[in-house]
C-alpha cells in the first residue's frame, strides 16, 4: 500500500514521542511486540514436576522462593494455567502449539509401561519422539531473527535429527536422568561434583552474555526437581530442621526447589547486569502438577508422596487439577503490570502463539495451531480471548503400582470456571465449577444437567475436530498380540514409582 505523503507530514508535525508514533504509524501491528523497535528477548524457565502450591508465591509455608517470588512482584501470576500430566506432552505441545490428539504424544514411553491389558480398554499408541514434519517454535523464532539456546530436558528425542540442535536450537545441551554425576548430550566436561541446575544455569547466562546484542530466545526446561530426589547438601542442611507444614515437609525435596529458585535468581541477575531486563519477557512455569496427593486420594497406601499439591484434587499423571495446572508468571517491564494476576484460562498450546506474537514473526504455514495468544492477557489481565474454552485428551493408562492408576483414559473441557470430564472406559462424566470448588470434591454432573450436555457437546466437537484417536476394547486377541508388557516386567515398572 502506498503511503499517503500528506498524513506521514501532519504525523512528523505532531511531537509524538517514537513509541507512540510508531503505534500510530503500525496500527494493528503495534500490539503483538513492545512499543520499541527492538523485538523483546524471550527467556521461559521451565521446572519439572513442580507443583501449584510448591512455590511460596502460590501458596507454600515450607519451602523457600525468594527469587520467583520476587518475579511474581515484578510481573503477573496466572492462577489458572494448565500443562499435561506428565512430561513429555507437555514439551510436544510447547515446541509445537498443538494438542497431543495431532503430535501423537499423550505419555512417557510405549503403552505396554503399565499393565493396560487388566483394564477394559487397549490405549492409542504414544509416539515417543516430536515428529519431524514440526516446525518448533524455536525454528519459528530464528527465521524471526532470534538466536535461539537451549539446555536442559528436552525428552523429544535426544539423537540425530531429534535432537534440539537439529529442531531450530542455534546451541543446544541435553540432559536429563540426574542431578550428579549427569551425562550430557552432546558431551561436555563439567568439574566432579557439580550440580544439574547449577550447571545449566552456568549454561543460560553464558548463552546470555554472549547474545546480548541481538535478539534471543533462552529455553532453561530444569531437570529439577524431577526424581531422583537429590540435591547439594548445603541447601538440604538448611532444611533438614525446619517444621514442615502440610504435605510441605520434605528437606531434600525443598532443597532442589531452593536450585531452581537460584537458577532464576541468577538468569534475572545476569538480565539486570546487562541492562536486558526492561527488554525481556522472562516466564516461569512447570511442566506438570508435583508428585503428591496419592495417598490422601487412596491411589496408593504409603510412600510415594514427596510434596502435596492440596488444595487442589491428585497430583502429576492425573487429569484433576492436582496433575496439570502449574504455576506460571510472566515479567515484561513497561508491559506486564507488576504484581498483577490474571485468572483466565491458559495452556500448554498458547505458549508457541505468544512467542511468536511477541516476536513480530509469522505462525508456520500448514501448520494448525491450537493455542492463542496470550499478549492481550499480559497488557490487561482483564481481556477476553477468543476462544471460549481449553481441552485435554488422554487415551491411555497411567500405572502408580499393581492395579493401581494415577489416571484412565480420560477427556476434559474447561470454560471458564466449569470443567467436565469423561472417563472413556464407561462414559462416567465429572462436572465441577473450579470458582466454588477447586479441590473437585462435589460432581456436579446430576444435578446440574444443562451445564454437563452444553460442556459434553464442545467436548464432542473438539474430539472431532482434531480426529482425536480413541482407546479401543480390549479383546482377547488383542491381549495376545501384546506379550511384551508381561516378559518385559510391565507391572513391576509400574510399580516403581509415579514420576514418569
Amino acid at each position: 500500500m502506498t503511503a499517503n505523503p500528506g498524513v506521514s507530514n501532519l504525523l512528523l508535525s505532531m511531537k509524538f514521542s517514537l513509541p507512540v508514533l510508531a503505534g500510530l504509524v503500525l496500527g494493528a501491528a503495534a500490539p503483538l511486540v513492545a512499543a520499541s523497535a527492538t523485538k523483546p528477548n524471550i527467556v521461559f524457565i521451565l521446572a519439572d514436576d513442580l507443583g501449584y502450591t510448591d512455590v511460596a508465591c502460590y501458596g507454600s509455608k515450607y519451602y523457600e522462593t525468594p527469587n520467583i517470588d520476587r518475579l511474581a512482584t515484578q510481573g503477573m501470576k496466572f492462577t489458572n494455567y494448565h500443562h499435561c500430566q506428565n512430561c513429555q506432552p507437555t514439551r510436544a505441545a510447547l515446541m509445537t502449539g498443538q494438542y497431543g490428539a495431532r503430535t501423537g504424544v499423550y505419555t512417557v514411553g510405549a503403552i505396554d509401561r503399565f499393565d493396560w491389558q487388566s483394564r477394559p480398554l487397549r490405549p492409542v499408541d504414544n509416539v515417543q519422539n516430536l515428529p519431524l514434519d514440526r516446525v518448533t517454535i524455536a525454528q519459528t523464532l530464528k527465521a524471526s531473527g532470534y538466536a535461539t539456546g537451549m539446555f536442559g530436558k528436552w525428552h523429544l528425542g535426544q539423537q540425530g535429527d531429534y535432537h534440539p540442535a537439529k529442531r531450530g536450537f542455534d546451541e543446544a545441551i541435553v540432559s536429563m536422568g540426574a542431578h550428579f554425576d549427569f551425562v550430557t548430550i552432546p558431551p561436555v566436561e563439567y568439574p566432579k561434583g557439580s550440580y544439574l541446575a547449577d550447571f545449566l544455569t552456568d549454561k543460560a547466562v553464558s548463552f546470555i552474555e554472549r547474545h546480548k546484542a541481538e535478539p534471543f530466545f533462552l529455553y532453561l526446561p530444569h531437570f529439577g526437581v524431577h526424581s531422583p530426589h537429590d540435591a547439594k547438601p548445603s541447601w538440604i542442611e538448611k532444611f533438614k530442621n525446619k517444621p514442615g507444614v502440610g504435605g510441605h515437609n520434605n528437606p531434600v525435596y525443598a532443597a532442589m526447589i531452593a536450585s531452581v529458585d537460584e537458577s532464576v535468581g541468577r538468569v534475572m541477575a545476569k538480565l539486570e547486569e546487562l541492562k536486558l531486563a526492561e527488554n525481556t519477557v522472562l516466564i516461569f512455569a512447570s511442566d506438570n502438577g508435583g508428585v503428591g496427593g496419592y495417598i490422601r486420594e487412596g491411589i496408593i497406601k504409603g510412600g510415594g508422596d514427596v510434596t502435596d499439591n492440596a488444595p487442589l484434587r491428585h497430583g502429576k499423571g492425573s487429569l484433576y487439577e492436582g496433575g496439570t495446572r502449574v504455576p506460571f508468571i510472566v515479567r515484561w517491564p513497561g508491559r506486564v503490570a507488576p504484581g498483577s494476576t490474571c485468572d483466565t484460562p491458559g495452556i500448554h498450546v498458547d505458549i508457541y502463539p505468544t512467542f511468536t506474537a511477541l516476536a513480530g514473526g509469522k505462525m508456520p504455514a500448514g501448520q494448525i495451531a491450537d493455542g492463542e495468544s496470550l499478549v492481550p492477557l499480559l497488557r490487561d489481565a482483564k481481556a477476553k480471548l477468543a476462544r471460549d474454552a481449553i481441552y485435554q485428551h488422554f487415551p491411555g493408562y497411567l500405572g502408580a503400582g499393581p492395579g493401581q492408576f494415577r489416571t484412565l483414559p480420560v477427556s476434559l473441557v474447561q470454560a471458564g470456571d466449569w470443567k467436565l470430564m469423561e472417563f472413556l472406559e464407561d462414559g462416567r462424566l465429572e462436572l465441577y465449577n473450579l470458582r466454588d470448588d477447586i479441590g473437585e470434591k462435589k460432581n456436579l454432573a446430576t444435578t446440574n444437567p444443562e451445564k454437563r450436555q452444553e460442556l459434553y457437546a464442545k467436548l464432542l466437537a473438539w474430539r472431532a475436530s482434531v480426529s482425536a484417536p480413541m482407546p479401543t476394547r480390549n479383546t482377547p486377541a488383542a491381549t495376545a498380540d501384546e506379550p511384551a508388557a508381561k516378559k518385559k516386567g510391565g507391572k513391576k515398572k509400574a510399580a516403581a514409582n509415579q514420576n514418569d
